[in-house]
């Protein structure tokens, strides 16, 4: 993977997009990369996972303006479902993502942002969907995601206008959890991942699935949904160690994911 590149920690893994001279934007390289390592990680001892970008300036610029130019519809369309199918099997993970937005996330990067279940941003954040100020629409689930994120009006008025959102509104708005310097920002990620990773990822697990998927249906439905992932999490040694462990008043071991 030549724009990829993946380091493991305890519990969580860091996912750097490696393009920093084209401030990380997406062409159809990047995203095989990057479809090819999130396919690549081991669920076993990856229970959480940070995405950033390298350097400082950019998170991911966009896609890549050069490639698309000259795309005929078919092939506009085979990009958009390229893209489109890698975001959506970040945001299918069974584990949390967390996405370090460090510097542009605009077009493909603000989308990709949107597809992880977290984003943290650094002082220097920027996010914005200007697509139509070059002719196309969001193609990678921006009409989709942040609508459902922050509001359709609020989104719609981003979508339309092609504004850039600063970090400070970005946070008000609710499309970020935190800002932080942006030396602080991976440390931050880091020890948010870690957290996540301490915790039994049996349930961690059952969480997000329960999350993304009753947000897809009727509270009815969604209850029932809930119900039985709470259930999935019974007889499994790590409910049951946390459990004793609570009940003695003691630390639990930790959780084997069993």
């Amino acid at each position: 993977m030549s724009f990829v590149k993946v380091e493991q920690k305890e519990g969580y893994a860091v996912l750097t997009i490696d393009r920093e001279k084209a401030l990380n934007a997406l062409n159809s390289e990047v995203l095989g990369d990057l479809e090819a390592a999130v396919d690549a990680l081991d669920l076993n001892a990856v229970r959480a996972l940070i995405i950033t970008g390298a350097g400082s300036k950019s998170f991911v610029a966009g896609a890549d303006i050069g490639e698309m130019s000259g795309l005929t519809k078919a092939e506009g369309e085979a990009f958009g479902k390229k893209g489109n199918d890698v975001f959506r099997k970040i945001e299918s993970l069974p584990i949390p993502v967390i996405a370090a937005v460090n510097g542009f996330a605009l077009g493909g990067g603000c989308e990709l942002s949107l597809a992880c279940d977290i984003r943290i941003a650094s002082e220097n954040a920027r996010f914005g969907q200007p697509e139509v100020g070059l002719g196309i629409t969001p193609g990678f689930g921006g009409t989709q995601r942040l609508a459902r994120t922050i509001g359709v009006g609020k989104a719609k008025e981003l979508l339309y206008t092609c504004a850039q959102v600063k970090a400070p509104e970005a946070l008000s708005l609710g499309l970020v959890n935190a800002v932080y310097p942006i030396d602080e920002l991976l440390p931050a990620a880091e020890k948010m991942a870690a957290a996540i990773a301490a915790n039994a990822p049996i349930a961690v697990r059952a969480t997000k699935k329960a999350v993304n998927d009753g947000l897809q249906v009727g509270i009815d439905e969604a209850i029932v949904i809930e119900e039985k992932l709470f259930g999935s999490c019974f007889e499994s040694a790590d409910q049951k160690e946390g459990m004793a462990a609570f009940l003695e008043r003691r630390p639990h071991a930790p959780y084997q994911n069993q």
